[in-house]
């Protein structure tokens, strides 16, 4: 399964170099491991991570797409679907199967047929609409959207002073959160 999971990661990538997707930017950390990539995703439109870029690993496994890939965010960033040490917890990433706990279908979790775009999109609705029924981060949970001005603060504090991974924010988005450059 090896060269067969290499041979379509290579095409995902090759793919994605001719034909790019809004939003993020992927490309591999060493070019010789096709196994090991590394993602900047632009923070959506509207959503509370508007005008960040945020930084994470994609680690695939040698028997991929049979098992889906994990993704880790190197930019500190506080949201209910992503744990403290950055690990992403969604659906799509999630072991194919039935869910032990019932939260999810398992038509929701990992399927073959997903693809390095599809993971991608997956991630970004989730930064626009993070599910906190289920989460990773609790406390991000308990604080999410409804009491906007903490969460924000909590949200990108890390990404404002100082700056870490590749965490930036535009100007305007700093006044936004009334955040001081320093």
């Amino acid at each position: 399964m090896t060269e067969q999971s290499a041979l379509l990661l290579r095409k995902q990538l090759a793919e994605l170099n001719k034909n790019p997707v809004e939003g993020f930017s992927a490309g591999l950390i060493d070019d010789d491991d096709i196994y090991k990539w590394e993602v900047v995703i632009i923070g959506p439109q509207d959503t509370l991570f508007e005008g960040g870029f945020f930084k994470a690993y994609l680690t695939f496994p040698y028997d991929y797409p049979l098992r889906p890939p994990k993704m880790k965010f190197i930019t500190e960033i506080w949201h209910p679907n992503v744990a403290k040490n950055g690990d992403v917890c969604i659906s799509i990433l999630h072991e194919p199967g039935e869910d032990k706990f019932g939260y999810e279908k398992p038509e929701e979790r990992w399927l073959p047929i997903h693809t390095v775009e599809t993971i991608m999109i997956s991630v970004i609705s989730m930064l626009a609409d993070p599910n906190s029924d289920s989460p990773a981060n609790v406390d991000a949970a308990l604080k999410e959207m409804p009491s906007e001005g903490k969460f924000q603060q909590k949200a990108f504090a890390p990404l404002v002073l100082p700056v870490k991974g590749i965490g930036w924010l535009q100007p305007r988005f700093c006044e936004r959160l009334s955040f001081s450059a320093r």
